[in-house]
């Protein structure tokens, strides 16, 4: 009976968190090649995975893991999609859009755990809250679910949308803001450019979105199809297990040369600063207790249902759009 009531609380867990053993590969074998295709071009993002890839913990699993980078950030969906990516870092409402336009995707782990995107302005616009956006002209890249932040932003804090003027400056987002095309940004990261701003001594102030009015999410998801979900479980349990413990060595060593060298246009200072807020705020950890890449299906769901309130997907909640039972168990 103990043992039918436990198997039956295991599948009624199964999707939300991942029950069994969950044990993924800790030697070597018969190496095993893994496409990941990144967000964007190599940065303080990814370090713990080039950091894993530099102290030999893919190689450790068994993984031979080839890195790309897209030619543009809404690319990488689409390639796990159609089979030509094994996993791809995205975006939890990319996720939850490409799920509404029927691609078969599924996010099978967290890499940054809680927003990053925030509303960035400079000292002369003198906003320091929400409310202070009133009049102001503010950048977006032109996405939808930005649109719907803003919105969200606004009616928290008692502003009027008619009264604050959204403009569209693609990704020159820090470019309009310099020039003073905009008051404001929407888009832009608190540990990228709002650091990059500090370093050039432009005191910036940052909103996080999260903060605000916009239910929290995760800001970077692995993502992979349903089918290679279901197929290789064991390898995509092994690479999160592997990226875990490069993570793990960043905090211990916080060493950014692996990312420099696979990306040499960066700039270091701002590579080991951006770094360094990751670190420090535990945006690569997940809750106490939880493993690494850990979902909050609540979470989950809470956003799933913003969005639907937008009109931006048809479902009201998550369900399918991920899942915790590739998280890694146990390992070195």
């Amino acid at each position: 009976m103990r043992r039918a009531v436990a198997a039956a609380l295991c599948l009624v867990a199964l999707a939300a968190a991942g029950c069994g053993e969950r044990k993924e590969r800790t030697s070597p074998g018969h190496p095993q090649q893994l496409q990941l295709m990144l967000d964007f071009f190599p940065n303080a993002d990814h370090a713990g995975i080039y950091a894993a890839q530099a102290d030999g913990r893919f190689k450790q699993v068994g993984l031979d893991v080839k890195i790309r980078t897209p030619s543009d950030p809404a690319a990488p969906i689409r390639q796990v999609a159609a089979g030509r990516a094994d996993l791809a870092i995205s975006y939890e409402p990319e996720v939850l859009r490409a799920r509404n336009k029927g691609l078969k995707v599924v996010s099978v782990g967290a890499l940054v755990q809680r927003p990053l995107t925030s509303i960035i302005s400079l000292p002369p616009a003198g906003i320091s809250t929400p409310a202070d956006l009133t009049g102001k002209r503010l950048g977006t890249a032109g996405i939808d679910y930005q649109h719907a932040f803003l919105q969200a932003i606004l009616r928290h804090a008692g502003v009027s949308p008619s009264s604050v003027k959204e403009r569209n400056v693609g990704f020159n987002l820090v470019p309009a803001l310099l020039t003073k095309k905009v008051d404001a940004i929407l888009g832009g990261y608190f540990n990228y450019e709002a650091v990059d701003l500090k370093l050039r001594k432009k005191k910036p102030h940052v909103i996080v979105v999260d903060r605000a009015g916009v239910p929290t999410y995760n800001e970077l998801v692995f993502v992979t199809s349903e089918k290679n979900a279901k197929r290789e479980g064991d390898a995509i349990r092994s690479f999160l297990g592997a990226v875990a413990r490069g993570t793990r060595d960043l905090r211990r060593h916080p060493d950014v040369r692996p990312l420099l060298a696979a990306n040499p246009d960066l700039d270091a200072k701002l590579q080991r600063a951006s770094v360094k807020i990751l670190l420090d705020q535990h945006l690569f950890d997940p809750a106490k207790g939880r493993p690494f890449a850990y979902q909050d299906p609540a979470a989950w769901n809470a956003f799933a249902a913003f969005m639907h309130g937008a009109g931006l997907i048809r479902a009201s909640n998550a369900s399918g759009a991920f899942t915790n039972a590739r998280l890694p168990g146990q390992g070195p």
